[in-house]
């Protein structure tokens, strides 16, 4: 039997990630701090640290949490990889990345870089399972470097895109999966 988390621990939990949220749209991340944080959360700095190590913690499992949330949860809908769960997941990365954006314009910087981690890591999770049932009597390095470079690419490009928009997203992914031949 799985053994469930008391409702006051995930009750707490999600007060304290909803301070640093809210936060996060106000205040520059760099400048927040753990008693910014309990505070927001009203909980006291003892009860912050049952739950998160530091700031950089509890960003990294807000965003993993959003990630999961938001876009895998999207991704994990498709049966097969093609082209629209190509464009799809593409269009999910540039929907999360512009919410992110719009919400917490003045930390947005600062979460790039750990947004990028956490989406190539579960992409690639994701795409090394999907591989997995689909051809299980491949090498499993492989599969994974398939993974790799599938995650890769689609998140490099989905920044790229986001950076020069010279077309609508749903143009451009078709372009280079025209250009790739996989279509």
């Amino acid at each position: 039997m799985e053994k469930q988390i008391d409702p006051r621990i995930l009750r707490t939990r999600k007060l304290i990630m909803d301070a640093f949220i809210e936060l996060t749209k106000k205040t520059d991340f760099n400048h927040i701090t753990i008693g910014d944080i309990t505070s927001a959360a009203t909980v006291n700095r003892a009860t912050f640290y049952n739950h998160f190590f530091d700031k950089y913690d509890l960003l990294e499992k807000v965003l993993r949490e959003s990630v999961m949330r938001e876009v895998l949860q999207e991704v994990s809908m498709h049966e097969v990889i093609n082209e629209e769960t190509i464009k799809s997941i593409f269009i999910s990365i540039i929907k999360f990345h512009t919410s992110v954006g719009n919400q917490c314009q003045r930390s947005y910087e600062a979460f790039t870089p750990q947004i990028e981690t956490i989406f190539k890591k579960e992409l690639q999770a994701f795409f090394s399972e999907w591989a997995g049932r689909q051809s299980s009597n491949q090498n499993r390095i492989e599969l994974e470097t398939f993974a790799v470079m599938l995650s890769w690419s689609l998140y490099g490009a989905a920044m790229y895109w986001m950076q020069n928009r010279s077309t609508q997203p749903e143009d451009y992914v078709k372009k280079i999966l025209h250009k790739l031949n996989l279509e």
